[in-house]
This record gives C-alpha cells, sequence and structure tokens, in this order.
C-alpha cells in the first residue's frame, strides 16, 4: 500500500513540475540566449578592431583606433587628443556608418 500510494504522488508532483520547467524554459529562451549572443558579438568584435578603425566608446566618445595592445587600445579624439582606454569599452564600430554618411554629402 505504501508503494501504491509514493507511485501516484509521485506522478502528480511531476505535472505539478510542468509550469515551473516551462518557465525556465521561457526564461532561457527570452533572456539568456539573448545576451550570451549579444556577449559572443561583442567579443567578436573585439577581437577583430584593427588600427585605423572609427569607433565609439562606451561612454559616448568618437575616435580612431592608432595604437593597438593586448589589453588596450590608443584613440585618437582629436588632432593632438589621444585617449588609451581598455579593449572591453570600445562599444561599437562607426567606420562604415561614417563611410555612408560622407556619401551622403
Amino acid at each position: 500500500m505504501n508503494l501504491l500510494f509514493f507511485l501516484e504522488g509521485g506522478a502528480g508532483s511531476l505535472i505539478g513540475m510542468w509550469p515551473i520547467i516551462l518557465m525556465f524554459v521561457v526564461i532561457y529562451f527570452f533572456m539568456i540566449r539573448p545576451q550570451a549572443k549579444k556577449n559572443k558579438e561583442q567579443s567578436n568584435f573585439v577581437k577583430a578592431m584593427d588600427k585605423g578603425d572609427e569607433v565609439v566608446l562606451s561612454s559616448g566618445i568618437v575616435g580612431k583606433i592608432t595604437k593597438m595592445e593586448d589589453d588596450f587600445v590608443q584613440i585618437q579624439v582629436d588632432t593632438k587628443t589621444y585617449l588609451r582606454v581598455a579593449k572591453a569599452s570600445v562599444s561599437k564600430e562607426m567606420t562604415d556608418l561614417l563611410g555612408a554618411e560622407n556619401k551622403e554629402d
């Protein structure tokens, strides 16, 4: 009799867990997976940066990469103004976007 009671209770508890399992699946596909994809794209972008690229820093500063080091880049902001920043602070590349704007003018 105890065995029968245990088997019946086990099946009911699995059915009760389906909403929780479904919730974790939804969270994974709508929150965790897109963030991991975004992090991977940012990592690939940082690895692909090269000297001469126009970039935007996470602070909004726009400049041209003049020197590359292991974890840092030197960015020319103005004629004689250079900033040494961490590679991780480079947000996105502007070379293609700025080239398209210049063609329109």
